[in-house]
């Protein structure tokens, strides 16, 4: 099967990094100079996906407006000569054909995906979710994409986590099929200690068949009063084999405010204009903290 189309779900409040979310979408907070979403936009394209839904809600307007084109914008720009800008404004529009369609009330991220069901029709299909940065050397939606079109099935972006963390995220009952990929025999959201079956949990990558639209279509709410996906991928496993991929790369949480406060250092210090500048402040910074009077009193300014 050849995977042709990526669904983002944009559709969450962001409770998490309240206040800067009252009015700006969690997706369209910067990491260095790009917003999170042109970052997961650009990871689609570098698996040769072309075609995108974003599932946004009518508070998102943000995200729509950010891919379209400006025209006033990029005439200033070509006007006073600002190449690199100009060329920066226009890469975001031309990444792919971005289409998009709202999730009118929040039930949760399976019912934004069973959004998508027109627009991915009988395909498989990549998910991305819009607060999940990763940073690796290949892709991680191509490592997944590779892996399901090998074998016809869809695949899980998964990786270990800390028996403490378990809970947060879900369990999946695994066995091995080679080194890193795994067949996946059930999962359960954010599990009791008696109901964690491993520490994989899955981190915000997903390749999934259109045989889980007639599993979201009449699947019950579960955790939280919500239409968890976990939960349809759950039932998916006794009717088609699904996988997990242990992906490589790592994996930043967005969402919460350490998870994007690592990014963002993680980032500046892969970027090729300030990098240098962030490794000499770092330097300094921990210098102060550590000279002195042992860093009593002296925070970062």
């Amino acid at each position: 099967m050849k995977i042709k189309k990526a669904v983002i779900p944009a559709a969450g409040c962001g409770t998490r990094m309240l206040p800067a979310t009252k009015s700006v979408p969690k997706e369209m907070l910067p990491v260095t100079d790009k917003p999170i979403i042109q970052y997961n936009l650009e990871e689609i394209a570098a698996a040769g996906i072309e075609d995108i839904l974003i599932v946004t809600n009518r508070g998102k307007s943000a995200i729509e407006d950010y891919f379209d084109r400006i025209p006033e914008l990029e005439d200033t720009l070509s006007r006073q000569g600002k190449i690199r800008e100009l060329s920066l404004v226009r890469e975001a529009s031309q990444l792919a054909r971005v289409h998009y369609v709202r999730q009118q009330e929040a039930r949760g991220l399976g019912h934004a995906v069973w959004c998508a069901r027109s627009f991915v029709g009988d395909e498989p299909f990549a998910v991305l979710l819009g607060d999940d940065l990763m940073r690796s050397q290949t892709p991680v939606t191509a490592q997944l994409v590779a892996v399901a079109e090998d074998y016809g099935t869809s695949v899980l972006g998964v990786q270990r986590v800390p028996p403490e963390d378990i809970a947060r995220y879900c369990s999946l009952r695994v066995s091995p099929v080679r080194k890193g990929l795994y067949d996946v025999s059930a999962l359960v959201e954010k599990p009791k200690p008696e109901q964690v079956y491993s520490l994989f949990a899955i981190l915000g990558r997903y390749v999934l068949t259109p045989g889980i639209f007639p599993i979201l279509e009449s699947l019950p709410p579960g955790h939280g009063g919500e239409i968890q996906l976990t939960d349809a991928i759950n039932v998916l496993c006794g009717r088609e084999r699904v996988l997990a991929l242990d992906f490589k790369g790592r994996r930043y949480d967005t969402g919460s405010l350490s998870g994007y406060l690592e990014a963002q250092i993680d980032f500046a210090l892969n970027h090729p204009l300030v990098g240098g500048w962030m490794r000499a402040y770092i330097k300094e910074k921990a210098e102060t903290l550590m000279g002195g009077n042992g860093g009593a009193n002296t925070l970062p300014g």
